[in-house]
């Protein structure tokens, strides 16, 4: 038995330091192990071989400054994770690998709005269908991150507003499919998994304070600070659609006046355009039209980002990101929206603040929330467990 403050006990605190720097950052040479751990390059040079040896980790020559280095990644086959990503008209599901790496992707249209118990029918088959569609060992699966539209009470694991998944009253998401999988399954709301997901693979790569914002039928945003999501006591931080930009303006669905939700949502702003676009007009069919020079189109989508950007001079004065990255389908049309944005932050939002804020289109488009699912399955999972050697002795229980 390990004793607190033996040598054994330090040398295993110190393997685990280093398989956890490399599984949150899908590799690292070993002077970056050093950097990130605070360890001894000697020490990491030792703990490096001995993963190796033992098959957890794998090491491929790079380049880094324009030296030779090392690049240690976990290895391919030392377990999976999965991210399920409930949009409220789409499922997307993928499956990827310790290493970062993804191995496989599918999204089919669903009405998520209309029955929790269809979603879960549905995430579950289709997690089913792609394992087996890999060839993936099902004993291999570390956990599961999954993505909902709406805000996750920290406390009780439920959704905090019906208003937005009326379907969804009362639903435990982590412990329903949890239930069905039988494996650790960490929830968590759209924003913030899109958050992730840029942190790790897209936009926001090598900053440690951003805000990631998405607009869609509702507006909200993912906060990470000094690299970590922050979601506050109740899991509603980054509520940035709610910010009341106007107490005399349209009544928004969480019962306040002039929300930022109501001058930017889809549900507000696309049937300011139908008299001349028809009903069946969307963001992303908005955004097309005006990329193609449609005046309405870009009046609209103009008007959109100077009430974004009054919400992001807020964010700037209040937390002094220094990214912002803007998600969704609106994140398409560029600088129609992105100027903008960066105009009313200009205008609203502290000097220095908005000196050193940069504001980007998202890289990852639709497949942000699903790829920080695996983020988030990557970061939960426990260290140990590759150690321990845990994940081809434990099975799921899903077929």
């Amino acid at each position: 038995m390990e004793t607190p403050g033996s040598q054994s006990s330090l040398h295993r605190a110190n393997l685990e330091r280093v398989i956890r720097a490399v599984r949150l950052a899908g590799s690292l040479t070993q002077a970056e192990i050093a950097r990130t751990t605070g360890l001894s390059a000697a020490t990491v040079s030792n703990i490096v071989r001995e993963l190796k040896n033992g098959g957890t980790v794998e090491v491929t020559p790079t380049s880094a400054g324009g030296r030779r280095a090392r690049s240690v990644s976990l290895s391919g086959d030392a377990g999976i994770v999965i991210g399920v990503d409930f949009g409220h008209a789409h499922l997307r599901v993928a499956i990827g690998n310790l290493a970062h790496q993804v191995l496989a992707e599918e999204s089919e249209p669903l009405d998520v709005d209309a029955s929790a118990a269809q979603g879960f029918d549905r995430a579950e088959e289709l997690v089913s269908r792609l394992i087996e569609a890999t060839g993936v060992d099902r004993s291999k699966v570390a956990g599961v991150g999954l993505g909902v539209p709406g805000p996750i009470d920290v406390e009780s694991g439920t959704l905090g507003s019906t208003a937005i998944l009326p379907g969804w009253s009362g639903a435990r998401p982590a412990e329903e499919l949890r239930g069905r999988l039988g494996v650790p399954v960490h929830v968590d709301n759209d924003a913030n998994l899109g958050a992730l997901g840029e942190l790790v693979w897209g936009s926001g790569r090598g900053v440690r304070d951003l805000a990631y914002i998405k607009v869609a039928s509702g507006v909200g945003a993912g906060l990470v600070i000094d690299g970590k999501i922050y979601r506050g006591p109740g899991g509603t931080a980054g509520e940035i659609g709610h910010i009341t930009l106007d107490e005399s303006g349209p009544v928004c669905r969480c019962g306040n006046r002039g929300c930022l939700e109501t001058f930017a949502a889809a549900p507000y702003v696309l049937p300011l355009l139908q008299p001349g676009h028809g009903a069946d007009l969307t963001m992303e069919g908005m955004v097309r039209l005006a990329r193609e020079g449609d005046p309405g189109c870009r009046r609209v989508i103009a008007d959109v980002g100077r009430h974004i950007g009054s919400g992001v001079a807020n964010l700037c004065n209040l937390l002094n990101p220094s990214r912002v990255v803007l998600g969704g389908d609106l994140a398409e049309a560029g600088e129609l929206v992105l100027g903008p944005i960066r105009e009313s932050v200009g205008r609203y939002a502290i000097p220095s603040a908005a000196r050193q804020l940069s504001v980007l289109p998202g890289a990852l488009g639709g497949r942000a929330e699903v790829l920080g699912a695996l983020a988030l399955a990557l970061s939960e999972m426990g260290d140990s467990t590759l150690l321990d050697g845990t994940l081809s002795t434990s099975t799921p229980v899903f077929t």
